[in-house]
């Protein structure tokens, strides 16, 4: 490899990995305040057996041997909610039809009995991207979302 072509690739690696750091905050930028989101999170279903007159796909789909078989589709909506880490989440959790569901993150578990409304407290307390999932079994693994947690120090000044 010759000397330029060195160069470039060092400073190609320079900016990329400069890129990918989070910012560092300013010398006398206020830390990063958590504060309390409201969040609603409605359990939905998207394909389930009571629609096979509506779609009459699914009644192959929901046989012996088709792609749903022993499946339901449902979802969370919305299905990814960002935070910043160490934000309280106050959830209010939906479950407006008669299947059962739950509302599963690290250190959180939620049965939801069919027509339940329930509220929950959740403190953001590591950033990452942590899974959430329905924990009934033949929800998965479609049933599922994610919340993003922003380090609280990408936030200072904020």
């Amino acid at each position: 490899m010759n000397p330029s072509t060195t160069r470039v690739l060092a400073l190609a690696a320079l900016l990329a990995s400069a890129a990918c750091a989070p910012p560092t905050p300013s010398p006398g930028a206020a830390a990063y305040k958590p504060r309390t989101r409201d969040l609603t999170v409605t359990m939905v279903p998207l394909l389930v057996k009571e629609q096979q007159s509506l779609f009459p796909f699914l009644k192959d789909a929901f046989a012996e041997g088709g792609v749903l078989y022993g499946k339901e589709v449902y979802a969370f909506s919305p299905s990814t909610f960002t935070v910043v880490e160490g934000d309280t989440i106050d959830f209010d959790l939906i479950n407006p039809e008669d299947d059962e569901h739950s509302f599963v993150l690290p250190d959180l578990a939620v049965p939801m009995p069919g027509g339940t409304t329930k509220h929950v407290t959740y403190v953001a307390r590591h950033a990452g991207i942590f899974p959430i999932v329905c924990s009934v079994p033949s929800h998965l693994p479609m049933m599922s979302g994610q919340l993003v947690v922003l380090p609280a120090a990408t936030m200072a000044g904020t």
